[in-house]
């Protein structure tokens, strides 16, 4: 589902924050691979860039994050993951064997989608949804295996 990011420049300007070489560039990769680890998210930047600290690629995933151009999930078990699809409450299907992850649109309803039973008085304004189970490329393996 991912489209033509618009201008990564202005998107950063209109955030409040400096267009630098390295934010460009973890924009671009996130753009591209939806769901990546941070650490493949250097190696990436680094190949476009040439020498770039891991800690510029964490400090832009960050910043990125805290203001909206990115999204960090956390699946159990796997290292977190970003992605550039934001503000839609969209949830995510993750493979228990591969660690593959898609996304899956919100279930029912309007975001934030879940109702909690009881809201302790929060304002609730997302809600997270990881849906586990087998991808069919493992299904089609532990087919061949059996």
């Amino acid at each position: 589902m991912t489209t033509q990011m618009e201008d990564p420049g202005a998107l950063l300007r209109t955030a409040g924050l400096r267009v630098t070489s390295p934010r460009l560039a973890v924009l671009a990769v996130v753009d591209s691979r939806p769901h990546i680890a941070a650490e493949d998210v250097a190696v990436l930047v680094r190949e476009r860039l040439g020498a770039v600290s891991t800690q510029t690629v964490y400090d832009a995933l960050r910043v990125c994050t805290d203001v909206g151009l990115m999204r960090r999930i956390e699946p159990a078990g796997s290292p977190a993951r970003y992605e550039r699809r934001t503000g839609d409450n969209h949830h995510h299907l993750v493979c228990r064997q591969c660690g593959r992850i898609e996304d899956v649109e919100c279930a029912v309803g309007h975001a934030p989608c879940l109702q909690a039973d009881h809201d302790h008085g929060f304002l609730i304004d997302e809600a997270e949804v990881n849906y586990w189970g087998t991808c069919p490329e493992c299904q089609a393996g532990r087919a061949r295996l059996g």
